[in-house]
């Protein structure tokens, strides 16, 4: 299709430079509307696409805990944990419930506790792994082990939040941009509950009206910054619970503040237990396998945007953060190599 949009009008109009480009970015707009209409072919808008996270993962939902993973290559998918000893035994099992490889178990509500650690253990033809799961809300590290798992996050009194109504003023934002971890002036890891009380105000105190959160998504490496993610739904714990990130929140807002989170789609650590590599056995569930699955300067792997089900699962990512933790926007990273093949590496824009 060759036509050009309203908008692609009004942005050539705007910059002259972009005409040498109007047939490819009329392609490049035709694929991405012919992708949301693949996404969307059942009627539904973007926004109810984008809710994955209650779909999957791991929920108390009319008294049960309600567990479903998408793992299409898997033969089987047990639930472990610190509940049952970590044994794998059959009462665990996930019951494939579709072909497009979804997987699924029903609990009693006493079967797994708030604070319990779990993980799953999937079997494909030719080995296996533990996973964690992809939806998983909180991931902690053991501080002897070094290990990863996820945690059943339910506590008796969810947050209350005090500001829940409230909007970012119509105003252009003035962006403080922060990494938790490194705010502090001790030696350590700073926390959300530090940020929040020795941050914020003098944030505001300095004019600024946003502030703009790196490493909120769990990583396993923190020399990385918090961009080589490995639980997208996680915040870190690192830096406290997810409810003092809450709370963080909560007290920007009631100081004016709204807060943007950095959000990392562009690329996902390489890790397998962690992480999406090699989730379901195969190196091209969420992932381009081969050369074009590897970022050669950040030794990350790539994903197939190409797939609806990855779509799906970085949608929900967004709407995920928009919902349990009121943020008010993103900051996207690295952009260039999500657009395009060479990753914006020596080239010249």
């Amino acid at each position: 299709m060759n036509t050009v949009s309203r908008v692609q009008r009004a942005a050539l109009g705007n910059d002259t430079w972009l005409n040498p480009f109007r047939q490819s970015l009329a392609r490049r707009r035709e694929r991405v509307n012919a992708m949301r209409r693949r996404l969307t072919q059942n009627g539904k808008a973007i926004e109810d696409i984008a809710a994955g996270h209650e779909y999957f993962g791991l929920h108390l939902r009319d008294g049960q805990w309600l567990l479903r993973e998408w793992a299409p290559n898997a033969r089987s998918v047990r639930l472990t944990g610190s509940f049952c000893g970590w044994e794998d035994h059959e009462r665990w099992s996930l019951r494939r419930i579709d072909e497009h490889g979804v997987w699924e178990l029903r609990l009693p509500a006493d079967a797994v506790a708030h604070g319990d650690l779990y993980r799953l253990r999937l079997g494909w033809d030719g080995g296996g792994g533990d996973r964690i799961p992809s939806y998983a809300r909180r991931v902690v590290q053991d501080p002897v082990s070094g290990v990863f798992n996820a945690q059943v996050w339910r506590p008796a009194q969810p947050y209350t939040w005090r500001h829940p109504d409230w909007r970012r003023p119509a105003a252009p934002p003035l962006i403080y941009e922060a990494h938790v971890g490194m705010a502090q002036e001790k030696h350590g890891v700073g926390a959300y509950e530090e940020f929040a009380r020795c941050i914020l105000p003098r944030i505001a105190a300095a004019g600024y009206n946003t502030v703009q959160l790196m490493a909120v998504s769990e990583h396993p490496y923190y020399g990385s910054f918090g961009y080589h993610v490995s639980n997208f739904f996680a915040a870190s714990s690192r830096f406290g619970t997810p409810d003092e990130l809450k709370a963080l929140v909560d007290e920007a807002h009631g100081r004016g503040l709204a807060v943007i989170f950095d959000l990392v789609h562009s690329h996902t650590a390489p890790n397998e237990v962690e992480g999406l590599a090699r989730f379901d056995g195969t190196p091209f569930q969420y992932l381009h396998e081969g050369e074009r699955g590897m970022h050669p300067a950040w030794g990350s792997r790539c994903f197939d945007y190409g797939k609806p089900e990855v779509l799906h699962f970085l949608l929900s990512n967004c709407r995920y953060w928009l919902d349990e933790f009121h943020c008010d926007g993103f900051r996207f990273d690295g952009i260039t190599s999500m657009v395009y093949r060479h990753h914006g590496l020596g080239a010249a824009f």
